[in-house]
């Protein structure tokens, strides 16, 4: 969703290849070593990746709760230096990305129709 590709495309290459093939990973049914759910979203079905690299820390936020699709929300790198909490800002960003996710989900099911049955 919006910036996502492009964000995970600026970390560093060891850190793109570990979340794409946990994204690889999400997409197969799997769930990635380095992941756990995102606190603040009822469950399991958002999720962060989290991958250190030089003392860095960086998260890629996708969610599985539409079937058969795994969008991914939100891609930074933690620069916070208070606790281990995702900022605020942070997360209004994913809660906005999730609801552009439920439309964009909406519409190609409504696309598709009964063709996918």
């Amino acid at each position: 969703m919006a910036s996502s590709r492009d964000d995970v495309r600026s970390f560093p290459e060891d850190v793109q290849a570990a979340i794409g093939y946990a994204l690889y990973l999400a997409q197969r049914g799997g769930r990635p070593q380095h992941s756990k759910p995102l606190k603040g979203f009822g469950g399991a079905s958002v999720v962060e990746i989290l991958e250190d690299h030089d003392g860095d820390t960086y998260r890629a936020v996708y969610t599985v709760k539409f079937a058969g699709v795994v969008y991914v929300l939100h891609a930074f790198q933690k620069k916070s230096t208070k606790g281990i909490s995702t900022p605020r800002h942070d997360l209004d960003l994913i809660r906005s990305r999730l609801a552009m996710a439920e439309r964009d989900y909406r519409e190609f099911v409504n696309e598709r129709g009964d063709k996918g049955r």
